[in-house]
């Protein structure tokens, strides 16, 4: 079901929304390898499982991560590896021009 411009605006918001955050954007990029379960996550980030899932929660209504059960493991993937393409253009150069123009723009005030 195609959206409408307005309804594609706001889905992309949720979906940079999602983005927003260093533990998702390091959530997607630990998934960038393949599918893992939380409890493979949860160590490279060194934070309890609630908030882990709480993350991986805001991906998936964002659209960005599938999951399925295995067993008593839930196991989590990208659903479409071109989500990389956005995390990628984010270069350290690009980070780098806008940090300084931002902190410009705040001390001429």
């Amino acid at each position: 079901m195609p959206l409408n411009s307005q309804n594609q605006s706001r889905f992309k918001a949720t979906i940079f929304h999602a983005l927003s955050d260093p533990i998702r954007i390091e959530i997607l990029e630990l998934l960038r390898d393949g599918e893992k379960c939380v409890c493979e996550i949860i160590p490279h980030l060194n934070l309890i499982q609630p908030v882990v899932s709480r993350h991986l929660k805001i991906l998936k209504d964002a659209g960005l991560v599938n999951d399925r059960k295995d067993g008593n493991k839930r196991m989590y993937s990208v659903t479409d590896n071109r989500i990389y393409q956005i995390i990628d253009a984010v270069t350290p150069e690009l980070v780098n021009a806008l940090a300084k123009e931002a902190f410009e723009h705040m001390t001429c005030r």
